[in-house]
């Protein structure tokens, strides 16, 4: 072993510069020993190394006099190679800082990455990897947040705008093209004035923690565009950044969270803690593998991976040291880059204890007790693949919850067949039946119709089958089962019909997903009309399969989801706090009131009915919103009195109505107000 270090302070772990030197910190309960490795600028040569002798309730810590920021490090772990027993120590492998602010490097398809002897997978492999390693930089970076003020919308207020931060601004004609694709890109004026159009109160990001692309992309010649391979989670993805001189990257993600405050918009982080980048057994060592694989990661009686995420491995959460690290991490993000809220990929991971998912996991206890992360929002995507994996409704109050439920009712309701009413209804009253327990409000319900994962809007009407062979998996990979309808022609269509079905369609969903009780999510890209040409998984596309295509965005269609934006924010039903009872308020108005297209209430036979797509809402008394998903014009009835139009997806077919005379469409949906009341849009 090297020269010893002096010994420095168990806590913080990671690398800390207090102004005078270094303290290094790393957490490892099986280990043997530890270095620490220096490196010069460049990340190729190394400058010193030291051992971190001091080791306090297994944290191996050290000071260095006179380090500064900007200096690059790793470190060796000595230990037993013993992966029956789960141990994988193997102090050829130079490992990354799962606390580092900033990841140099770039990690390939090497086999000198790998712990294990590719020729003999129970022998050690003992070839050193320190030249092609990632290191960690020391960070020191001063912000000034003198003036930035949290949004602090009201979950009841919120309207969420899920994008990812090249995909949204790579193509965006309005931006320089240093900034396209980049933290910057996102904070640019151009941007922010479309998303304030678009009346959307936050940005969910997907995962922006530094994070890899999986060997086996990099063999096809394909990238990690999604970003779940998580590496280092306090580290801001560098290829995310502009790479203008004297920016980095934390300093240009935190400048963009300034930009959006400024604009009233909140800025959720999509984090990933249920799994790392080192995949199965078969997979590289470049961290918590090598640090203290026992301690890190689920493992079974014969030290194997538990993997139920899908992706190889799962972080060992009911271990206080793992435990700390996610809440390090997040402290980090709410903290010295003021994000507002995180939507936890594969949540049901994380609350597993002894295998099973406990709705009062450790997890959730250590947020909610935190003065800090109890100001933020919490969303949860409630399944996993393990047993026991789909938890819809069941997390704490005050979290939301990715709510498929909404999607595929909603679906089924406007593009095929099979949906009754009552199904209907139960999704767009936030799901009551999943959602409506103590200490819960309907925004517990984030409704989508689509997402990142899956169909874009715009393929969702033009798609009947997924078209995935550009991930070169044969078209294996993807859902099957999209509840999608082409409009009777597979893709792109010059046919006026084709195209004016599809649009109508599109709205019609929108709407749907704009005027239901509950928290939306629109999909970024969705109000343009974006197309990923029937690509369903386009998790390793990192091109114009997924970037926006700007330059021929739908404006007809951004201004419809802005004006729906504005009927829900005057309608008072959908800014309540309180679930639906459909109970006449002090002032006479019922919450909702739902309606035959005769102007009754509907009855049981009508609720049930799954070929009849056609009723009424009634919202807060002067709202009616008349939905028919039919293949046929329905004539409605209204209530008493003079009711304007005041959007409709099928355009200009519903203008005006006194009394009963009103006729709906082919599937299509409109919003009427009662004249001479308050709200007028």
């Amino acid at each position: 072993m090297s020269n010893p270090l002096p010994p420095g302070s168990a806590f913080p772990l990671g690398a800390t510069f207090d102004g005078r030197g270094v303290n290094f910190a790393l957490f490892s309960a099986n280990a043997e020993g530890v270095e620490l490795c220096l490196y010069d600028g460049g990340g190729r040569r190394e400058i010193a190394r030291h051992s971190l002798a001091a080791h306090s309730n297994g944290v191996w810590n050290g000071y260095l006099a006179g380090a500064e920021p900007g200096l690059l490090y790793g470190y060796r772990v000595h230990g037993p190679y013993a992966p029956e027993r789960g141990h994988r120590f193997n102090a050829n492998k130079l490992l990354l800082d799962p606390y580092a602010r900033a990841v140099v490097g770039e990690y390939r398809n090497d086999p000198r990455n790998l712990g294990f002897d590719a020729e003999a997978p129970h022998e050690i492999d003992r070839a050193d990897n320190a030249d092609i390693a990632l290191k960690a930089c020391v960070v020191d970076e001063k912000f000034d947040w003198s003036g930035d003020v949290h949004p602090h919308t009201p979950w009841a207020g919120t309207r969420i705008y899920e994008a990812h931060v090249r995909g949204l601004t790579r193509l965006h004609p309005e931006l320089p093209p240093e900034l396209r694709g980049s933290y910057a890109g996102l904070a640019h004026p151009a941007v922010i004035a479309h998303l304030k159009k678009l009346g959307v109160t936050a940005v969910e990001l997907l995962p922006v923690q530094h994070f890899l692309d999986e060997p086996r992309l990099q063999d096809n010649g394909l990238v990690n565009y999604w970003g779940y391979n998580p590496v280092a989670w306090f580290a801001p993805a560098q290829r995310y950044a502009s790479g203008r001189p004297g920016i980095t990257p934390l300093q240009e993600f935190k400048e963009m969270v300034r930009a959006l405050h400024a604009a009233r918009i909140e800025v959720i982080l999509d984090v990933v803690f249920n799994h790392s980048a080192e995949l199965d057994a078969q997979g590289p060592t470049l961290s918590l593998r090598g640090i203290d694989n026992a301690s890190y990661y689920s493992l079974d009686p014969h030290g194997e991976y538990e993997n139920v995420t899908g992706c190889g491995n799962a972080l060992k959460l009911e271990h206080p040291r793992v435990l700390q690290l996610v809440m390090d991490s997040l402290r980090f993000w709410a903290g010295e880059c003021r994000v507002d809220g995180f939507r936890f990929d594969l949540a049901v991971t994380l609350g597993r204890v002894r295998g099973a998912f406990d709705p009062a996991a450790p997890p959730w206890a250590a947020l909610v007790q935190d003065p800090l992360l109890a100001r933020c929002k919490f969303i949860a995507e409630p399944w996993d693949i393990g047993a026991g994996g789909y938890q819809l409704g069941r997390f704490p109050a005050g979290w939301g919850e990715w709510n498929d439920r909404f999607r595929d009712t909603m679906r089924g309701f406007w593009l095929g067949a099979g949906v009754s009413r009552a199904q209907f209804a139960r999704r767009f009253a936030a799901s009551a039946d999943h959602f409506h327990a103590p200490l819960r409000e309907p925004s517990a319900s984030v409704n989508y119709i689509s997402a990142h994962d899956g169909f874009t809007l715009a393929d969702l009407t033009s798609y009947q089958h997924k078209h995935n062979l550009a991930n070169k998996e044969q078209n294996r990979d993807g859902n099957d089962n999209n509840l999608s309808w082409n409009c009777g022609v597979e893709g792109a269509s010059d046919d006026p019909q084709v195209r004016l079905l599809r649009l109508q369609l599109r709205k019609a969903l929108l709407a749907t997903l704009l005027l239901a009780q509950g928290t939306p999510m629109l999909l970024a890209g969705d109000e343009l009309g974006n197309s990923q040409q029937g690509n369903n998984n386009a998790y390793c596309q990192d091109n114009a399969i997924t970037w926006l295509d700007w330059q021929n965005a739908d404006t007809d269609l951004i201004d419809f989801v802005a004006q729906l934006q504005r009927v829900r924010a005057v309608i008072p039903a959908l800014a309540s706090r309180r679930w639906w009872n459909g109970q006449p308020d002090s002032g006479g108005a019922s919450d909702v009131e739902w309606l035959a297209p005769s102007g009754l209430p509907l009855q049981v036979p009508e609720w049930d009915d799954t070929a009849a797509g056609a009723l009424m809402i009634r919202l807060s008394g002067d709202w009616l919103i008349l939905v028919n998903s039919s293949a046929n014009p329905v004539p409605f009835q209204l209530p008493a009195g003079r009711w304007s139009r005041r959007l409709s997806s099928a355009g200009d077919a519903v203008a005006h109505a006194v009394g009963p005379d009103c006729t709906v469409v082919a599937r299509s949906l409109a919003v009427m107000q009662l004249e001479g009341v308050a709200g007028v849009i």
